[in-house]
């Protein structure tokens, strides 16, 4: 594997995977370039050095082949905004003659972005044939789409076998996501505290249970605590509920106390009686939730405690929401931790935004620069923070 930054790409086409999934509003444009932007600085140090890149990526869930609505010429406004001064094409298809030798063609300075992979089911098969033809656009292959690389797609993991080892690597952005996480789980400075939301504990068990190996403290918001309270014996009214993740729950919190990890539920909770934007709303107790109400945010009392444990920590992971933010009535638990974050940070304290929803709520509280580091993959910083092996990742270092 290549050392990216001390690499020299003068004369080299350079075949690399970008994380383009952006969402664009009802005419096509792009409502939120963060993945765009992170990709540049690769992309621009590649191109400065005097190389040529060429840029694949998917977007959306095309299901029959090519949509136009999930075409990438779409971003090429963003993208060659963000690259002024060097010339960017577009192809039209992502493994035709026709694409490949425009690639041949281009010069130093240059970049090519390749149509939708999903456009073919071969992408998402990881099928071996597709991705000997994409590695044909380049005579080296960086991978810098952190928010695909738990899938063992052709574009993300098979095309890195067509590669030497002195010919693949990661690019900045991969880097980060890696070195950043690592920081958290293997190199914090204590205290350590995780924030963990979201709507399932379902879906956050193997996080939680590697997260009690390393945390000092557990901040548990969103649908997920009412189970947790369920398992101690709260009524919870209506709220989000699995029965079948009780025992779960009880067996997270012994092995937290066996292990000297405070895991903190929210003791208070704002309710209402609808899941709506518009619904009555009030502030009760979480273990006291009346049979026709549910809880929708963690409360002032909670507010507080849990501000209180981010501001004395000196690392600092969230991953998942602390309420329904999208409903302005219930978004006051989640822009409060938000702040809390970055008021840590400030004074010295390390902060990971792991992915998700939670990289929604920093921009949307305008406070993503006054955090260390927000994460672009949700799911594949979850994967990562599980502990599982990523094939993006594996594939450039095996």
């Amino acid at each position: 594997m290549i050392d990216f930054d001390r690499y020299n790409f003068s004369g080299h086409r350079v075949v690399m995977r970008v994380d383009f999934n952006v969402p664009l509003d009802a005419s096509f444009n792009v409502t939120d370039d963060t993945r765009i932007a992170a990709a540049i600085p690769t992309i621009k140090k590649i191109l400065q050095d005097g190389g040529s890149v060429v840029l694949m990526s998917h977007l959306g869930r095309p299901k029959t082949g090519p949509e136009a609505k999930y075409s990438l010429k779409h971003i090429l406004p963003v993208l060659r905004h963000y690259l002024e001064g060097s010339k960017v094409s577009f192809t039209d298809d992502c493994i035709s003659d026709e694409a490949l030798q425009v690639s041949k063609d281009l010069h130093p300075n240059e970049v090519l972005l390749l149509e939708n992979l999903r456009f073919y089911k071969e992408e998402e098969k990881g099928d071996v044939a597709f991705a000997e033809k994409l590695s044909r656009y380049g005579d080296m292959y960086i991978n810098d789409a952190f928010g695909t690389a738990h899938r063992a797609h052709a574009s993300t993991a098979t095309i890195a076998n067509f590669f030497a080892k002195d010919k693949k690597g990661f690019g900045y952005l991969m880097q980060a996501e890696i070195e950043n996480a690592a920081k958290v789980m293997d190199h914090a400075e204590h205290p350590v505290t995780a924030i963990v939301g979201g709507a399932k504990v379902s879906d956050k068990i193997l996080l939680l249970e590697r997260l009690i190996d390393s945390m000092d403290n557990i901040l548990i918001g969103g649908g997920m605590a009412y189970t947790f309270i369920a398992a101690q014996g709260g009524k919870i009214g209506k709220s989000l509920f699995e029965a079948e993740h009780v025992t779960t729950a009880q067996n997270i919190m012994k092995k937290a106390q066996e292990n000297n990890t405070k895991i903190y539920l929210p003791q208070d909770s704002v309710i209402a009686d609808a899941f709506s934007a518009d619904a009555q709303n009030m502030v009760v107790e979480s273990n006291a939730i009346d049979e026709d109400w549910m809880g929708l945010d963690i409360g002032p009392k909670a507010i507080a405690t849990y501000t209180d444990v981010i501001m004395a920590s000196k690392t600092i992971l969230w991953n998942g929401p602390m309420g329904v933010f999208e409903f302005p009535a219930f978004a006051s638990g989640t822009f409060s931790i938000a702040k809390a974050v970055a008021a840590s940070t400030k004074n010295g304290g390390f902060s990971l935004i792991g992915g998700g929803d939670s990289v929604a709520a920093i921009n949307q509280s305008g406070l993503e620069s006054e955090v260390s580091f927000v994460s672009t993959g949700g799911g594949a910083m979850l994967e990562f923070l599980e502990g599982k092996i990523l094939p993006g990742i594996a594939a450039i270092k095996d």
